[in-house]
């Protein structure tokens, strides 16, 4: 069996048997698949090189997320993630703005600032009110238009503009998103493929 149908299996066995007593008895198994994730991101980092030097100074390892969901503050959570994860940083801050994700069914990539925290919202905020019109040359750009599309909407968006910003601002449609990212979402199978 090939790494990644390995993984996406032993990911799909996971969402059918979320608990601690089955990922007990399984422990080598997700190990291992977690080994065969941690292989492929290093490929993918080190493709990254050629548009910045600095992923290929990232530890593959360091770019994952735990398995075990947070469940603090959403207690109906399942006990563990079925999907693994990569979030290269190359800021200090540790600021990721890449994000791979990939799951039987729900896999995807994404680029951008998903979520940001208020102040790196001003900041973007800022870098839009002045560099908005090369911010909306680069999203246009074909390449990019043709692999992600268009800018991720959600209900989190502002319903007027943020505070400092007039209301007919050229870029308002953007000051008014909580995230700037775009996301394309993957098949099983791309994500399988040799070309991955």
């Amino acid at each position: 069996m090939l790494p990644k149908s390995a993984i996406f299996e032993f990911l799909t066995d996971l969402r059918h048997n979320n608990s601690k007593d089955w990922m007990d008895e399984i422990r080598d198994r997700y190990h291992q698949a977690r080994d065969w994730w941690i292989q492929d991101v290093g490929q993918i980092l080190e493709a990254l090189t050629e548009f910045d030097e600095g992923f290929g100074l990232l530890e593959p390892k360091s770019t994952l997320s735990r398995i075990t969901n947070n469940r603090r503050f959403h207690p109906d959570r399942p006990l563990y993630k079925d999907y693994f994860t990569c979030d290269p940083s190359l800021d200090a801050m540790q600021l990721s703005v890449l994000h791979i994700s990939i799951g039987p069914g729900t896999s995807f990539v994404g680029a951008g600032m998903h979520h940001p925290t208020s102040e790196h919202l001003r900041l973007i905020h800022q870098a839009i009110d002045i560099h908005g019109d090369e911010f909306r040359e680069i999203i246009q750009q074909p390449e990019i238009k043709a692999f992600y599309g268009e800018l991720s909407t959600s209900d989190r968006d502002l319903k007027t503009a943020p505070r400092g910003y007039a209301k007919d601002h050229p870029h308002i449609d953007i000051l008014r998103r909580k995230s700037l990212t775009l996301m394309r979402t993957m098949t099983d199978e791309e994500v399988c493929a040799d070309d991955f």
